[in-house]
């Protein structure tokens, strides 16, 4: 007896030790992140996620921006996609009629206390159909300037933030400054294109402020906007500060902004937590306005889950959990929110400590009356035959109008 004893606890111990993992369970999220601060707080969120799912770990895996939805496409077609991960707004149409996103919508409208409603609708526009949602909204940021305030302070001139609150910034004070900041700062530059990527992964960051600005656009309702006289005449701006002014940072070099060696760049708040190591003082500006107006451009990004996913229910319900209020609070020092609950308060107001609440009241301003980046099914498509006609684009002896009808020719087919 005492022996059978024996074998049924080591039996009992074996069992035990066999299916104690299998009910653990690992959710696989991509994002483009790798700084710390941002990593940091997803593992927060994770980390409260076993609060209802104790046995549930969710690891994010880091893809760099300009290999993100190529590198994703590749794990999908590949048969490996991840549970759930970030999606850009130029991609959403793409991933949507290809059918590899679940519709989430059942998931998050029954979680407790999630209030669908609260999202705005402005910010769900991309990512429904119906009744169907394929992504939530975690980050609705709008493009802002940042300056290097040292260096305005430096040569004496007044900084973006101060000529925005008279009026007075605008596309040709923009020129003016960053060819004045150039000139007195030998070796550094007046500007940089976001993330110095203007030239290559970053073209639609660095072309549609100044676009949208003169009143232009790159395409609408089937039809190609960038051999428009709008167009024309803001990139022809941009090509004069880079080879003529030689403010902006040119192809093959890098000015690194976060280092000091441009003056001001494009970005969105979640780089402002590289600034505490920047090591000079700075602020954030809206865009500047042009002959058409104020026209606030706003990078959007979702969080989907993918249709071939191994955990899709698991997956959609972390993507409730994730984007709940009180977590959408926690993100939005980083991720302008989603939800008019947050963004209409000071919660997202004094969200960012790095960030003074009068330079916030602009980006909630710039949230209200933005638009979001140019989006398109064909988008991949679209920016492969863009690429060879925009590379010819940035020479010093290119010819502006005659370089934007060869980008028309290329992609108007697919629009």
């Amino acid at each position: 007896m005492k022996a059978a004893r024996t074998y049924l606890t080591a039996s009992a111990l074996a069992i035990g030790l066999i299916s104690t993992p299998a009910l653990a369970e690992e959710l696989r999220f991509t994002v483009w992140s790798g700084n710390e601060a941002h990593l940091k707080m997803l593992n927060g969120i994770a980390e409260s996620f076993k609060a209802t799912h104790p046995d549930v770990t969710v690891k994010f895996e880091t893809i760099p921006p300009a290999d993100y939805t190529q590198k994703l496409t590749f794990q999908i077609a590949g048969g490996n996609p991840p549970d759930l991960g970030w999606m850009m707004e130029d991609a959403a149409p793409t991933f949507v009629k290809a059918g590899v996103l679940l519709d989430i919508g059942p998931s998050v409208k029954a979680a407790e206390g999630y209030d669908f409603g609260d999202l705005t609708q402005a910010a769900m526009g991309l990512w429904q159909d119906g009744d169907k949602v394929y992504g939530i909204p975690f980050s609705t940021s709008p493009f802002m300037i940042y300056y290097n305030k040292a260096m305005f302070d430096k040569v004496g001139l007044e900084d973006p933030l101060a000529l925005a609150a008279k009026g007075e910034w605008n596309m040709d004070k923009f020129q003016e400054v960053a060819k004045k900041l150039t000139e007195a700062n030998p070796g550094k530059w007046g500007f940089e294109f976001k993330d110095g990527e203007g030239y290559a992964s970053r073209v639609m960051h660095a072309l549609m402020p100044p676009i949208r600005a003169y009143g232009g656009d790159a395409w609408a309702n089937g039809e190609c906007g960038f051999d428009k006289p709008e167009a024309i005449a803001a990139v022809t701006q941009l090509h004069d500060m880079v080879f003529k002014d030689k403010s902006i940072v040119p192809p093959g070099e890098q000015g690194d902004y976060f280092s000091g060696n441009s003056a001001m760049t494009i970005n969105q708040i979640s780089r402002a937590s590289k600034m505490p190591e920047a090591g000079f003082a700075w602020g954030i500006a809206p865009l500047p306005a042009g002959p058409g107006g104020e026209s606030p451009v706003i990078g959007q990004a979702a969080i989907v889950v993918f249709d071939q996913g191994k955990q899709k229910e698991l997956a959609a319900e972390f993507v409730a959990h994730m984007t709940n209020k009180e977590n959408v609070a926690t993100m939005a020092q980083f991720f302008p929110p989603a939800r008019k609950s947050v963004l209409e308060t000071d919660v997202f107001i004094n969200s960012n400590k790095l960030i003074p609440a009068d330079q916030m009241k602009n980006l909630s301003a710039a949230i209200s009356a933005g638009k979001v980046l140019p989006s398109h099914e064909k988008s991949p498509q679209i920016l492969a035959a863009m690429a060879p006609r925009i590379d010819g684009l940035w020479k010093a002896d290119a010819d502006v109008e005659e370089s934007l009808k060869a980008v028309c020719a290329a992609i108007e087919p697919l629009l």
